[in-house]
């Protein structure tokens, strides 16, 4: 089996649209916009051969009708969203088979950021890795604002993501690292790892190069949202918001709202 190549094409300020290519075909993540797809399919000589979709915010679906242009290509997404274009309704459990590029992906149902958020998961790569596709559920050191969901489906949903192999890929839909490890520093200001992450995330920007793939494994160690139950980032809550943080839900909630505030 071929090699599978995975790239973050930047699009609007911030956003990244996933492509996974064969090195003929190639399978499109969230294409907010179409023409940084099209340009980047063109410059590789790659095939579109399948759309696919985790919710329905514009910057994640904006491009779609431009990248079909009449083709009749395949559009997986999320059932529980009003989303046009969609031929494949997916929930929690389903499956994705794509020929070319060769893809097997598993649906995960990840509400919070919006009511029907779905995450495809590949167990593993044709060199064993496995890779998670997330939208906007997950970030590198953060996680997404609860537009439409809670604090209770969106820690559920997170902690579906963090019980995922630790060496799997994960493919976040916008650069935000930067600015979410400084509030992962306010949280947890004494995390050796989150510290050594901050400097090679700040060169690696400085370069213009992604921070992206995170993995399951680092964010287990440097990103609050899946540390709510650390004592360390419960006392840095009592202090900097004088609340009790009975449990590690209350701690979610209340780091969440702070990062809403948080500059």
């Amino acid at each position: 089996m071929n090699a599978l190549e995975y790239v973050p094409v930047p699009a609007f300020e911030d956003n990244y649209i996933w492509l996974v290519s064969d090195g003929h075909h190639a399978v499109v993540v969230d294409p907010g916009e179409a023409a940084p797809v099209r340009a980047y399919l063109a410059k590789r000589g790659w095939r579109l051969s399948a759309i696919l979709l985790t919710h329905h915010h514009q910057d994640h679906v904006g491009g779609v009708a431009d990248l079909l242009n009449g083709q009749a290509v395949p559009v997986y997404g999320p059932a529980g969203e009003s989303i046009e274009h969609l031929t494949h309704r997916l929930k929690s459990g389903d499956r994705v088979s794509i020929a070319a590029p060769a893809l097997e992906l598993g649906v995960l149902d990840v509400p919070g950021h919006t009511r029907g958020h779905i995450a495809y998961f590949q167990a593993a790569d044709p060199g064993g890795t496995p890779h998670v596709f997330c939208g906007d559920t997950l970030f590198a050191c953060g996680c997404g604002r609860l537009f439409e969901g809670t604090p209770t489906q969106m820690l559920k949903s997170l902690d579906e993501l963090a019980a995922l192999p630790g060496a799997t890929q994960v493919h976040c839909a916008h650069e935000y690292t930067l600015s979410n490890i400084r509030f992962a520093l306010a949280c947890e200001p004494d995390n050796v790892d989150l510290q050594a992450w901050r400097d090679k995330a700040t060169a690696l920007r400085e370069r213009g190069v992604p921070t992206l793939p995170t993995t399951i494994e680092h964010e287990r160690a440097v990103n609050p949202f899946l540390r709510a139950d650390s004592p360390a980032i419960h006392t840095t809550l009592i202090e900097q918001l004088h609340e009790t943080v009975p449990d590690r839900l209350t701690a979610f909630t209340l780091l969440r709202e702070w990062k809403n505030r948080f500059r």
